[in-house]
């Protein structure tokens, strides 16, 4: 059977000669000095192949690019240590509750659990793609300057934007969890919890905590409490204060199935009034999906909504377990990268996980189109 894939056409592909053309209005339109390629992902367990394909995509789009343009590129790995570490339910109130990575471990912990998780991938594929990079977890971007400031100038205007970012009741998740020592605790989805501004610089976030009852917390810029937004709200203020900086165009690259969300996010950034041309570019990345047509998901195959999709393997799951050397499984992702990119019609598709397990573990050379 041969190592390329057969791709349909489709309108996208058919209007593209490569892949990373859909990155050229913005390239022609704003003409920046660099560009800056953002991956981000939840690093509360081990990463599976969806994880690692989109990783690799991200250093084989920014070497191209590098090498089209001419640029500078580089890559933000944004580990998003928000990501609930415990969840629980309040019998009292029936109110869900959660304490996130960011609270219940330090930040050496942290830092140690992605460098272990992600850094020896990273610098495999940074070394072999020849693109720098860097590792920003969320507890660091969410205390910059730059963010803080984003959210408080969004504030005053958020009613604009709210049924974009939660159509389903209006309100968009604000969470600030409890200062008690040792406690950390926030409402997961802030039914209670109450923003106030302050002038321009600082807001009042009120809430309640499982344990310790209604508490408040200041959050300004370059100081204050924790504060954790819901993932479109999230990804709005990251967008929007990514746009303060004209000289570098700002990629962020996802995976297929965040297409959806994304609409949601434009029109929010819309209601605010960001014109189309400032808004950050996306790359969204082929999705690697099981015989149903569902994302691939180690959390139902782990609590037995589903099975191991025929034909793949359990290193797709814990991509530690790859039977290999890892810089094998570096070069094969980025070898896999460049089948992908060959042709629009390859990049821009899911995949079974059965084909991506097949293409990782055989030659890949030629590529055709169908």
């Amino acid at each position: 059977m041969p190592s390329h894939p057969a791709s349909p056409n489709t309108v996208l592909a058919n209007a593209l000669t490569y892949a990373e053309d859909v990155l050229t209005p913005r390239m022609r339109s704003q003409r920046p000095a660099s560009v800056v390629f953002t991956v981000g992902t939840q690093i509360n367990g081990a990463p599976h192949i969806g994880t690692s394909l989109v990783q690799a995509l991200t250093f084989a789009a920014a070497a191209r690019v590098h090498d089209r343009f001419g640029l500078p590129v580089s890559v933000t790995f944004g580990a998003l240590d928000n990501a609930p570490h415990e969840v629980v339910t309040d019998p009292a109130s029936g109110h869900r509750f959660q304490r996130a990575l960011a609270q219940a471990l330090d930040e050496h912990e942290i830092r140690g659990q992605v460098d272990t998780l992600y850094g020896p991938l990273f610098k495999a594929l940074s070394a072999l793609a020849g693109v720098p990079y860097r590792v920003e977890t969320y507890s660091e971007q969410q205390r910059g300057k730059s963010f803080r400031r984003t959210w408080l100038r969004v504030l005053p205007r958020v009613d604009a934007a709210r049924w974009w970012l939660a159509p389903s009741n209006g309100v968009p998740h604000v969470r600030v969890p409890c200062l008690a020592p040792g406690c950390g605790w926030a409402e997961k989805y802030a039914e209670r919890t109450r923003v106030r501004l302050e002038g321009a610089d600082r807001a009042v976030v009120s809430a309640v905590c499982l344990h310790h009852g209604p508490y408040e917390v200041i959050v300004g810029t370059g100081y204050g409490g924790y504060l954790d937004l819901a993932t479109l709200y999230r990804n709005l203020v990251k967008e929007l204060a990514a746009a303060d900086d004209p000289s570098t165009l700002h990629v962020m690259v996802k995976g297929g199935d965040w297409v959806f969300g994304s609409h949601l996010v434009d029109g929010a950034l819309q209601a605010l009034g960001l014109p189309q041309g400032q808004t950050p570019a996306r790359l969204f990345c082929p999705q690697v999906v099981t015989d149903t047509g569902a994302k691939l998901s180690k959390s139902l195959i782990r609590e037995g909504h589903a099975a191991l999709p025929q034909g793949a393997e359990p290193w797709m799951l814990d991509t530690r377990q790859w039977p290999g050397s890892l810089t094998e499984y570096a070069e094969q992702l980025l070898t896999l990268a460049e089948v992908l990119f060959a042709d629009p019609r390859h990049f821009f598709r899911s995949y079974s996980a059965a084909e991506i397990s097949r293409m990782m573990t055989t030659t890949t050379g030629s590529t055709t189109a169908a």
